[in-house]
């Protein structure tokens, strides 16, 4: 039998939002592997991560296997490959004594997840393996439902901009027609703040970090005074909605 390597979404941080599909997945696998990150020596830095511990609430602890990943190397281009031949070479012995791998990615292991390179790696190390996804609900769905941002309406576009490609991009984004969703913009968050007013679109925009959390924060864009916010946060902008109900038809 082939080997299957399943990306199962576990939602941005709330249990509650994994799905039944991604419950039912974790659980039929014969292991879960949840990334970590690297500590300054390369090895686990101990650190519980965000998806190990949503899993936690739906399988035994020693079905759980933590794998290193470079999530926080982007200087080093030679220290990250090396990191990312070393996970991969992990999960394929996990793979090969297993057979069934799921592993496990806050929210959609199809939208900027550590997955996607993952298997990458994976179908070069071992070939013949099955890859399969399990969708799973992002932060900008989750941000949209606790704060009441409405993402779409009629024929408006929806633009996804990860701000560690620049504030300019978002800015262009900014400059468009439609709701703009940012993710990773907590490090930048003084340029984004600028975007933002210099757009005329601060009014109306939130931001939220650590969703479904006891440290959650959901606020106001025009609250952001260029302070450092946690690595992992979201911003909604949504479109400028005029003609009332209905309106973009």
């Amino acid at each position: 039998m082939s080997s299957k390597l399943i990306g199962v979404g576990v939602g941005p941080g709330d249990p509650e939002l994994v799905t039944v599909k991604g419950v039912n997945a974790l659980r039929a696998a014969d292991v879960v592997v949840v990334p970590v990150m690297a500590a300054p020596d390369g090895k686990d830095g101990g650190e519980r991560g965000r998806a190990e511990a949503t899993v936690l609430h739906y399988v035994p602890e020693e079905k759980v296997v933590r794998v290193v990943f470079a999530l926080n190397e982007r200087a080093d281009h030679g220290r990250r490959e090396a990191a990312w031949d070393a996970a991969g070479g992990r999960v394929a012995e996990l793979l090969t004594a297993q057979g069934t791998v799921a592993f496990a990615t806050i929210g959609d292991p199809n939208v900027y997840s550590t997955f996607t390179y993952l298997a990458q790696t994976i179908q070069d190390l071992v070939p013949g393996t099955v890859v399969e996804t399990v969708p799973g609900i992002t932060a900008m769905q989750d941000l949209a439902a606790r704060s009441g941002a409405v993402l779409t309406e009629g024929t408006e576009p929806l633009t996804l901009v990860p701000v560690t490609a620049g504030a300019a991009v978002l800015k262009e984004a900014l400059n468009g027609p439609g709701t703009v969703v940012a993710y990773k913009f907590g490090r930048q968050a003084h340029e984004v703040a600028e975007a933002l007013r210099e757009t005329g679109r601060i009014d109306d925009a939130v931001w939220g970090s650590a969703l479904g959390l006891a440290e959650e924060s959901i606020r106001p864009a025009a609250d952001l005074d260029g302070g450092p916010l946690p690595y992992l946060s979201t911003l909604i902008a949504p479109a400028r909605r005029e003609g009332g109900r209905g309106g973009k038809l």
